[in-house]
């Protein structure tokens, strides 16, 4: 953190899924903020990351999570949706950030605000690694509730991702609304 300058963390969650929406984040946390714990969502278990979040949640100056739904992916590609993610959890923020860091190599300019992109940034600032979590636990959560709408999928435990099972049961099944048409899915 940059002293005296309000920074806003932004990630996304769900990238790389063949169904279900892209999550994307953004969290201002306080300069006295401490967290040890705090790190990239990836590197935590599951348990870790939902202690977390109401810890971040109730800490935070302000939070902000966007989903932006499989059809709108498959529309504009799921970078474009990741970045519109990201803006639209900007835009919801409480308090206006001064400069705002991105997880990533990529970003568009988002009004005069100055911003940074970092590699790896969900492991180097901690309103990242925030950012990372809420968006993480917010989509998993939805998943788990969609996995019941949609049985057979195993969304519950394989949360969207292309795993070998999610594959299958494609191929089984074939593709349900949610799944993402323009990311090859069998």
């Amino acid at each position: 953190m940059r002293p005296g300058i309000l920074e806003a963390g932004c990630d996304e969650a769900g990238r790389g899924c063949l169904c279900g929406p892209v999550s994307c984040a953004a969290v201002i946390l306080p300069p006295d903020f401490e967290c040890p714990e705090l790190n990239d969502s990836k590197k935590l278990t599951e348990k870790k990351r939902a202690r977390l979040r109401p810890y971040i949640e109730e800490n935070a100056l302000a939070w902000a999570v966007v989903m932006v739904e499989a059809e709108e992916i498959d529309r504009i590609n799921i970078l474009a949706a990741s970045i519109t993610g990201m803006q639209r959890a900007l835009d919801k923020l409480t308090v206006r950030p001064q400069h705002i860091l991105v997880d990533g190599n990529r970003f568009r300019p988002y009004g005069e605000i100055p911003y940074t992109t970092v590699v790896k940034g969900d492991a180097t600032y901690m309103s990242i690694a925030a950012a990372s979590i809420l968006a993480k636990t917010h989509r998993d959560e939805l998943m788990e509730r969609l996995a019941i709408q949609y049985p057979g999928y195993g969304w519950e435990v394989n949360k969207g991702y292309p795993t070998k099972a999610h594959r299958a049961a494609i191929a089984t099944l074939g593709p349900t609304p949610l799944h993402r048409r323009s990311f090859r899915l069998t």
